[in-house]
């Protein structure tokens, strides 16, 4: 398989608080990669990295073979590179389609931003229903789904989402999930934060696990169910019931 992404010995922090410490992963194109970890393990430190947001110190990004590291935020998603962040951050002042047109600020032509707007309408039937409703009045769900929306604009090769199905009730996760699957189906690499295991081991293909700063776990769906720390920390009881397909 294609790497689309490729992370070597990645460090970053916020003043003296070193987040990130040497971390390093790969995600194949087309597949789904989940990132577990406890609060305060890096997480959401290492999407800000990727996305230059935070600025990484030392080691290397590499998008399909070339460098990002260093490049301001706005270059990284030219280079093909969108953020779904937490608690989904859509602008509240702004109708649906002024954010959906926000996540299309990188491109040029209309013609094709027009065509791209239309798709995510036609993707997200709610969102074409308020497509003149200000995100601010929005459910949980339906700015989870703008956020998706909104970063697909920008017609990226790799989605990174951090903790999408935090905060939502169950039948919305569940729809979330499936708009996860759909978009990952549609070519779009997906690399995403998410503590709802139960949920990541139905679509993802790979797992890491980060836990003070470092990345302490890489494998499979299956490999992720058989560690012991995922296994306490994540599965739990019904951990045996996972592994025998229930």
């Amino acid at each position: 398989m294609t790497v689309v992404l490729s992370v070597r010995g990645l460090t970053a922090g916020y003043g003296k608080i070193q987040a990130l410490k040497g971390v390093s992963l790969d995600v194949e194109e087309g597949g789904i990669a989940c990132l577990l970890g406890p609060n305060g393990a890096g997480k959401t430190a290492l999407m800000f990295a990727l996305t230059g947001i935070l600025k990484a110190q030392e080691g290397s990004v590499t998008l399909r073979g070339a460098e990002i590291k260093g490049l301001a935020p706005h270059h990284i998603v030219e280079s093909g590179v969108a953020l779904v962040p937490e608690n989904r951050l859509v602008f509240p002042s702004m109708t649906v389609l002024e954010n959906l047109r926000a996540g299309a600020y990188c491109r040029s032509g209309k013609g094709e931003i027009d065509a791209d707007l239309a798709k995510m309408l036609s993707t997200f039937p709610r969102l074409q229903q308020r497509s003149q409703q200000l995100a601010g009045t929005l459910s949980g769900g339906e700015q989870q789904m703008l956020a998706v929306a909104r970063a697909m604009m920008s017609r990226p090769k790799l989605l990174l989402m951090d903790e999408p199905s935090i905060g939502l009730a169950p039948l919305v996760v569940a729809e979330i999930f499936r708009i996860i699957t759909q978009v990952s189906r549609q070519g779009v690499t997906i690399f995403l934060v998410e503590q709802n295991v139960h949920m990541a081991l139905k679509i993802a293909s790979h797992f890491y696990l980060m836990e003070q700063g470092k990345v302490i776990f890489s494998g499979d769906p299956k490999t992720a169910m058989e560690d012991d720390v995922i296994q306490r920390a994540y599965l739990g009881s019904s951990a045996a019931q996972h592994r025998q397909g229930a």
